[in-house]
């Protein structure tokens, strides 16, 4: 994509700080008290491309071969024919080929290998994601075991702000920089709390809370959250944001939804609590080149339709097909309802001179209010995976993406309600009555998978594979807990 580019002009109404979002433990890094619960303490993992040599920092160069989209010259007949080129399609082909020794075909209609993963360096020299920022996170010691085989990673502490208005200023009054999920820092500044430690934190929350009138458990969004957050928080974080985000009020949403809302007691600003946080040194793109760029059992070709030489007979003769596309798409035929999604559509800027060098104070700084169209504003320049140039400080712009959600466009999420929970339950009777083919992965369970579960999904289905012989899931879907969705 082409970023637009402006001049950014110096704000007098607040002072950037100097470099990147930062502790005194390093660049993207919570508070000493907070950072000591990552387990990822230093560098860790291997990349073989890097250990044999390759400087780049960016995305390979791909074969003519792989972006021709020419199946006529893949081998006639594999073990798997893969549809998609993401997290499930990738884990698949590189257990299938380094354990069974089986072949594949990966098919993919994109340009490129990594699924939603994938990131690329721009002209200005920014590694950037294409759909959106991925900060991977896991509890799962065998998921953490099995990356490190792929990429260098280094420890990251995702951390939120939000830019959120005053009480009682209007909803395009003065806005604080503050901490999300909420923290006592939160509620101090936005409410004058005057919070100090965790059990006075919950002694607010306990006097905020608004049970259900019905005296039932809450039956919707707005029921969960005010049970949870309060009115309070409630208004200034989380009702206009889910309406952006979703196109509906929490009260349209079920209870599920916002009954994760995270109610933090003490004053861990990080955005996930798990054990192993970390970003791939040289970027996601890296991790899936080195999972299957140079195994001789994999054939990839992109820019390929599936269902366009399905409909042609043009197929590889396969034993099995793996498919990782929309459910509801390999079922177009039948003429049923399509599933619901939300996208999102990504409005990116390059600015050429902003305060200090960053454009705003945090990698994401999230836009609650109902006054702003956007959720959020990424910049890519804060995280500490960027290219050499970057933490040399030899680029002064910065690349920003504003977040718009919508309807149309790449499917990211499911929309959670029970009208499309009923429907994926008829399209999964049919796919478990489907011979020959295995439905993997986010789009084809119609569930929010973060990377960790997609990992551990797929690794769990080739455990059954060799276990078994038949390629099929260890649990349901929602047994995952939920993903992190929208943030």
């Amino acid at each position: 994509r082409t970023a637009r580019r402006t001049a950014r002009q110096p704000r007098a109404s607040r002072t950037m700080p100097a470099g990147p979002f930062a502790s005194s433990v390093g660049v993207g890094r919570a508070e000493p008290e907070w950072a000591a619960l990552n387990k990822v303490t230093g560098v860790c993992g291997v990349d073989a491309t890097h250990a044999r040599g390759e400087t780049s920092e960016a995305p390979l160069p791909l074969s003519r071969e792989i972006l021709s989209g020419d199946l006529s010259t893949c081998p006639p007949s594999v073990d798997l024919l893969i549809v998609g080129a993401g997290l499930s399609g990738a884990v698949l082909a590189e257990r299938c080929s380094a354990e069974l020794g089986m072949t594949s075909v990966i098919i993919d209609k994109r340009d490129h290998i990594g699924g939603n993963c994938y990131d690329y360096v721009t002209e200005d020299g920014i590694r950037a994601s294409k759909y959106g920022a991925h900060l991977f996170h896991t509890q799962h010691a065998r998921v953490w075991e099995y990356v490190q085989r792929f990429s260098e990673w280094i420890p990251f502490d995702h951390r939120v702000k939000g830019r959120v208005p005053v009480p009682g200023a209007g909803p395009a009054g003065d806005k604080k920089l503050v901490p999300i999920p909420p923290t006592q820092e939160t509620v101090n500044a936005l409410f004058d709390a005057g919070v100090r430690d965790e059990d006075a934190m919950a002694r607010w929350y306990e006097s905020e809370r608004v049970a259900p009138a019905h005296g039932g458990d809450p039956a919707n969004g707005e029921e969960a959250a005010l049970s949870r957050v309060g009115p309070r928080l409630y208004e200034a974080i989380f009702k206009h944001y889910t309406k952006k985000q979703w196109d509906k009020y929490p009260e349209e949403l079920d209870a599920s939804v916002l009954m994760r809302l995270p109610c933090r007691t003490s004053t861990d600003d990080r955005y996930f609590g798990d054990a192993w946080q970390a970003l791939p040194a040289r970027g996601y793109t890296r991790l899936f080149e080195n999972m299957l760029l140079d195994d001789p059992n994999v054939t990839i070709r992109l820019d390929c339709d599936f269902f366009a030489h399905r409909e042609k007979g043009t197929l590889p003769k396969h034993k099995l097909l793996v498919y990782t596309g929309q459910i509801d798409s390999y079922y177009a035929a039948l003429g049923m309802p399509k599933l619901e999604y939300r996208s999102l559509r990504f409005e990116e800027e390059f600015v050429d001179a902003p305060d200090g060098g960053f454009f705003q104070e945090a990698m994401v700084v999230n836009y609650p209010s109902a006054d702003v169209p956007f959720t959020r504003v990424v910049e890519y320049k804060h995280t500490p995976n960027q290219p050499n140039k970057i933490k040399k400080g030899a680029v002064i712009g910065s690349l920003i993406a504003r977040e718009y959600s919508c309807a149309d466009g790449e499917p990211y999420y499911p929309v959670p309600n029970p009208e499309n929970r009923a429907l994926y339950e008829k399209y999964a009777a049919l796919a478990a009555k489907e011979p020959g083919v295995a439905f993997v992965g986010r789009l084809a369970s119609y569930k929010y998978f973060n990377m960790d579960q997609a990992f551990l999904n797929a690794l769990e289905m080739f455990d059954n594979l060799k276990e078994t012989g038949t390629l099929a899931p260890k649990r349901r879907p929602e047994d995952f807990g939920p993903g992190d969705g929208p943030k």
